[in-house]
């Protein structure tokens, strides 16, 4: 059956315009009548300061601020605790 377009809720034609009829439909089947909200962000932030900690080579703060899009500040305080981590030695 084919879906129309003109008489769909705002959400759906706007998911409608994104992914398409099938899609839509099976985003509707899964999640019909449930609230759903997305985060400001996505990516998890535990995993990204994990990953930032992996990267940071000592001269790279802009870039991964740029990268992941947190500040400068958050950064340094995620570096700076994972050396106070690593000096107290494993858990």
């Amino acid at each position: 059956m084919s879906m129309r377009v003109d008489l769909l809720q705002e959400s759906y034609a706007q998911l409608y315009e994104l992914l398409g009829e099938d899609l839509t439909e099976q985003v509707y089947e899964m999640y019909r009548g449930r609230q759903i909200s997305f985060p400001m962000r996505l990516y998890n932030r535990d995993k990204v300061a994990k990953q930032i900690v992996e990267e940071y080579d000592g001269h790279n703060l802009a870039q991964l601020t740029k990268k992941y899009d947190y500040s400068q500040r958050w950064i340094r305080q995620i570096i700076q605790k994972s050396r106070e981590d690593a000096k107290q030695g494993p858990k």
